[in-house]
């Protein structure tokens, strides 16, 4: 199949491969070098992994700010290092936590609180990514950022597990905010699973496998179809202004994408007081 120069691709992440090992599955196989991600999934993790390509690798934040959804299964009586069944173990208990007490927990926890991140991740504090520290046995104290938990939804239980999905800001640690939850009803336990099932308005049902990208049996998606900004057609002149990124006098929304006559992308432009000036040029000179 013939591939745009620049489109998004959202991938079905597999079990135990890095968000960067599917870049490079990807990258091999649409045959170039720039590959992106758009908000990392742990090697346990499975799921929507959104993939931009050409141009659209710029589109980072714009694409990684909405909010997203998750299904997150967690071993109750378990504690480890890592805050998922991959790392050390350091206590095993026997659970007493009802279904009761969970259910009013998770939806007590349906707010905005300052979450500490986990240690074994990649943020980083003076210039060393936490989990480097972790490795090498040194303590640091771990910075928090405020995050938001908007719906939480308890779908299983049982005395040693539960299932929940959950719907939550960016930035959040499904890990992280499994230990709040627990830990708030002075119980241990660790994520035994997760999926991202969804992620602004990328959905895993809308989602491609490895193997359908290396069958070619997948769709390209373009920012006009996924962006949620106001679109405007750009005449001749207005055109040569844009694809030259030159700030644009005029009334226009605080943020807005420039398309051609023939509906192909210039670029995205923001507001700069009285003006607009290029945030990023998506035009490809044919």
């Amino acid at each position: 199949m013939k591939l745009p120069s620049s489109g998004i691709i959202v991938i079905n992440k597999p079990k135990d491969l890095t968000s960067r090992d599917v870049v490079n599955i990807v990258s091999k196989h649409l045959n170039t070098k720039k590959v992106g991600h758009n908000g990392t999934l742990d090697p346990l993790a499975t799921g929507v992994l959104v993939i931009c390509f050409g141009k659209y690798t710029k589109l980072n934040d714009l694409l990684t700010s909405h909010e997203k959804e998750y299904i997150a299964e967690v071993t109750l009586g378990l504690e480890t290092d890592t805050l998922d069944i991959t790392g050390k173990i350091l206590n095993q208990n026997i659970p007493h936590i009802t279904k009761d007490e969970l259910f009013k927990t998770l939806k007590n926890f349906e707010k905005t609180y300052n979450q500490e991140v986990p240690k074994y991740s990649a943020v980083k504090v003076g210039g060393k990514k936490l989990y480097e520290y972790a490795r090498e046995g040194k303590e640091v104290t771990l910075p928090k950022k405020e995050v938001t938990i908007y719906q939480n939804e308890l779908l299983s239980f049982t005395e040693n597990k539960f299932t929940f999905k959950t719907k939550v800001s960016k930035g959040t640690y499904i890990r992280s905010l499994i230990r709040d939850i627990l830990s708030s009803l002075n119980e241990t336990g660790t994520m035994s699973n997760l999926t991202r099932t969804k992620q602004g308005i990328f959905k895993l049902d809308g989602s491609y496998t490895l193997e359908d990208i290396k069958q070619g049996n997948f769709k390209v998606l373009k920012v006009k179809d996924v962006l949620n900004i106001p679109k405007i057609i750009a005449e001749d002149n207005l055109k040569k202004q844009i694809i030259n990124g030159a700030k644009i006098k005029g009334l226009y929304p605080n943020e807005v994408l420039f398309l051609d006559k023939e509906g192909n992308e210039l670029a995205i432009y923001e507001k700069d007081n009285e003006y607009l000036k290029l945030k990023i040029m998506l035009y490809e000179n044919s």
